[in-house]
């Protein structure tokens, strides 16, 4: 019996669970895209605080390398820091299972500071020994002496290597008024120091939540408000079908 033959509750009977599928569907697609975007935000490697004033002193940073592959573990971490903004010296907080190497560098001018020249800077730090599994995220973190007294911002190029050999090159410069590249690179705001000409108040440093790798969680306020969302209309859009099946049934009886 075609369609058009059926009796009219029966026609509106079947539009209705068309209808219903339909808002289903919909629905779960547009949770999956928008929590697939936010997906791809927690997957950066990301230093915390994201910012401080010139010129700070006696503060931490926090490098946080989330595993963004399936089926390999993140083995090493190579964090390269900007040259032409040097920091004299870090201090590295041991992370059970990875060994930290620091590399310093001769500086081409010495940095002029009330207790003398300094000559040396650090260039590179190297994690290697620890596994991070998929779906989690390891926080190394460093404390600095003081960090340059100028420029608006430093970035910290990572290179992040896998189990299976993979390298991902976390280089990428975020350029103004252009989408966020694939592979950003970790950069820290440099705010203008105190009108008295001191550093400021630093901002609290970030706190590693566990010495172990554990389960990824994302602290950006703009992926989880993205989150969010997607559940939302998801939601929404299954009460919404299952609703439209309830009236379908209802119709039919």
């Amino acid at each position: 019996m075609s369609t058009a033959s059926l009796p009219s509750p029966a026609r509106a009977s079947r539009a209705a669970r068309t209808a219903a599928r339909r808002v289903l569907i919909t629905g779960a697609l547009a949770a999956g895209v928008v929590m697939a975007g936010a997906g791809a935000a927690f997957a950066h490697v990301t230093v915390h605080p994201d910012t401080y004033p010139q010129g700070a002193e006696d503060g931490t940073i926090t490098f946080r390398v989330p595993n963004e592959e399936d089926h390999a573990d993140t083995t090493k971490v190579d964090i390269y820091f900007p040259s032409a903004q040097p920091i004299p010296s870090v201090l590295v907080s041991p992370v059970p299972g990875w060994t930290a190497k620091i590399k310093n560098v001769t500086l081409k001018t010495p940095i002029k500071t009330d207790d003398g020249d300094i000559t040396t800077a650090v260039s590179e730090i190297t994690w290697t020994g620890g596994r991070t599994a998929p779906g989690q995220y390891q926080d190394f973190t460093v404390a600095f002496g003081q960090l340059p007294t100028t420029g608006s911002r430093l970035v910290f190029k990572a290179l992040q290597t896998y189990s299976d050999g993979t390298i991902v090159r976390w280089i990428d410069l975020q350029q103004p008024g252009q989408d966020e590249p694939a592979h950003p690179a970790p950069t820290l705001e440099l705010t203008a120091a105190a009108p008295d000409g001191g550093s400021g108040a630093a901002p609290a440093p970030a706190k590693s939540r566990s010495t172990h790798p554990v389960a990824a969680k994302a602290d950006d306020s703009a992926a989880r408000t993205l989150g969010i969302a997607g559940l939302v209309v998801g939601v929404l859009g299954l009460i919404a079908g299952g609703l439209a099946l309830v009236r379908s049934r209802r119709t039919a009886s």
